[in-house]
């Protein structure tokens, strides 16, 4: 049963708290992520998928959401340790909350820890969560214009994954459009396609990963 975490964000020092993170995570030899997205691009997905393919690499997970621990128990069905922060309101997770809850995994047996942030592509952009990369996920049915409508989510991004690309054409998705507007917004990250459906770009993604372990 998936363990369910209570807090409110607290913005201020939110760096510091960064810093600490950061540390904890260099100390114990753990590549940390935090995950962006708008809700239903598929970042619980993303997370099963390589977790059950690469049984070789150990994760630990941090699920952000407002209520319930669906995504959580997920994970943990897929057979990751989560846990499940819940900010009963508050639009993001700050560096505070995973600080606080890091005692709660074995760091030392893990290679990654991954923050799937609350589903949204405003307020978590604004906040450091000292982890070493920042992935966001844009899906295709949620269209081809956001990258200039959320410019600093992109814009902040070490990783931009395009998912949901099965259904790319149905949708009327314009990749042209997201690599013409990321060169304004981000030109140094290339956009990687990713399809949990056929499997498109999930070997480019675990060899990436397998590169950052610590």
């Amino acid at each position: 049963m998936a363990d369910i975490v209570v807090m409110r964000a607290v913005s201020s020092d939110n760096q510091a708290h960064a810093d600490v993170v950061r540390k904890i995570l260099d100390d114990n030899g753990v590549f940390g992520m935090n995950l962006l997205s708008s809700p239903g691009s598929g970042k619980t997905t993303l997370l099963e998928k390589t977790i059950r393919d690469n049984p070789d690499l150990k994760f630990g997970v941090i699920e952000g959401d407002v209520f319930t621990a669906r995504d959580a128990s997920r994970i943990e069905a897929a057979g990751a340790p989560s846990i499940q922060l819940n900010t009963e309101g508050a639009c993001h997770l700050t560096a505070n909350m995973i600080e606080m809850v890091l005692p709660k995994f074995e760091l030392k047996t893990l290679d990654f820890l991954v923050v799937e942030n609350i589903g949204n592509l405003i307020c978590p952009a604004a906040y450091s969560l000292g982890v070493h990369k920042r992935v966001v996920l844009l899906s295709t049915p949620e269209g081809h214009d956001k990258i200039l409508k959320y410019p600093q989510a992109f814009n902040t991004a070490d990783m931009i994954l395009i998912t949901k690309t099965d259904v790319a054409d149905a949708v009327g998705f314009d990749m042209k459009v997201v690599v013409e507007d990321l060169k304004a917004v981000n030109p140094k990250v290339e956009p990687w396609l990713m399809s949990s459906v056929t499997g498109e770009g999930y070997d480019r993604w675990y060899d990436w990963l397998r590169s950052n372990k610590k």
